[in-house]
């Protein structure tokens, strides 16, 4: 029930139909009084004085429901951190049970906490001794003060028409993004006129915040092998990787595509970009629980391919389901790729490292 829901809401949002034009009308009158809910509650943050914060953090958010690359480029930012002497955590609400197992496959000794409260979450991330933290999808919980704002817009999933929920996926409109300290475009399969139009309208909507460019691209594919049981929910269940191939080992191979993530069009552009030949695919809601019997029918559907590709935040499900005779079941992770925009994605993460030295847990 709760997946054909999502796939009306999807069609909804993104078809050109008659049918899913007219439902977007009659939800317009819903999207104004959520829209005039949203500025009412900005106008009280805007007025409102923030605490100071237990730990100096960055936030990786967006405007949207669904996919935008927040993951990744959230990973991205620990390594940067890391990278310059930082010890950052990933404190996030941990919608669905893959976000954080993602996470800890990521990045390998990081603390990874999930808290509704984002403050509570900085004050346990700070008890586990890091000095700053990352904050996984954040740009709306402003109870949290923070050191700076990247807010993520998918270009693959750009519309001109931009309408705010419960008749698009718009959490706050696009001028919101005044509040940010640099908007990311992020690309998968986007064309470069997508690119150049969706530009556009973010320094219409927001002139003063600098725009940066992330092209996320297929990394090292790896062999999806459950490292504990479906049962185990500890932090360390994952999936081992020794057996990998490079993304060229694509070119010419008749694969199987499965995911449930926030936009399945792209990933599947992408591994044909880089010359899979799809054989089959199959596409769950975002953040979709598998359970045996889809791990079952998957596998069905990979017969005849030479291997099922999922995405890492899939693999963390299905391994531990995977049935043993079944063809190999292949996961690749999403690597970060900064086209423009560098400096200000690097301003922002300075502004961190300058703002750790105030909320640091002191040594001994």
């Amino acid at each position: 029930m709760r997946d054909r829901a999502a796939a009306i809401v999807e069609s909804i949002w993104a078809s050109e139909g008659l049918a899913a034009r007219a439902a977007r009308g009659a939800l317009t009158p819903a999207s104004w009084l959520f829209g005039a809910i949203v500025a009412r509650r900005n106008r009280g943050y805007d007025r409102a004085t923030q605490a100071k914060p237990p730990l100096a953090a960055i936030s990786v958010g967006n405007l949207t429901v669904g996919g935008t690359g927040k993951t990744p480029v959230a990973a991205w930012c620990v390594q940067r951190l890391i990278a310059h002497g930082a010890r950052p955590a990933i404190v996030l609400r941990g919608y669905g049970d893959d976000e954080w197992r993602v996470h800890t496959q990521l990045n390998a000794g990081v603390p990874v906490v999930v808290a509704a409260d984002r403050r509570d979450g900085l004050i346990t991330a700070r008890v586990r001794g890091a000095d700053c933290a990352v904050l996984d999808d954040a740009f709306q919980h402003r109870r949290v003060a923070r050191a700076a704002d990247i807010v993520l817009i998918s270009a693959d999933s750009w519309r001109a028409e931009v309408r705010l929920l419960p008749a698009g996926p718009f959490r706050e409109p696009l001028a919101s993004l005044r509040r940010a300290d640099v908007a990311v475009i992020t690309v998968k399969a986007a064309t470069p006129e997508t690119i150049a139009a969706l530009a556009k309208a973010l320094a219409i909507a927001a002139p003063a915040v600098p725009v940066a460019v992330i092209r996320l691209e297929p990394g090292t594919l790896r062999l999806a092998v459950a490292l504990a049981s479906p049962s185990d929910t500890s932090p360390g269940r994952g999936v081992a990787s020794s057996l990998t191939h490079a993304p060229s080992w694509l070119r010419g191979r008749r694969v199987s595509v499965v995911s449930a993530i926030g936009n399945p069009v792209a990933f599947e552009q992408q591994l044909a970009g880089m010359g899979a030949l799809i054989h089959a695919r199959k596409r769950y809601p975002d953040h979709h629980a598998f359970s045996e019997r889809d791990a079952i029918a998957i596998a069905a559907m990979g017969e005849g391919s030479d291997g099922v590709i999922c995405t890492l935040k899939d693999a963390v499900k299905l391994a531990p389901l995977w049935p043993r005779e079944a063809p190999p079941l292949w996961y690749v992770s999403q690597t970060v790729a900064v086209e423009r925009g560098a400096e200000a994605l690097n301003r922002a993460l300075a502004r961190v490292l300058v703002a750790r030295a105030g909320t640091a847990p002191t040594a001994g």
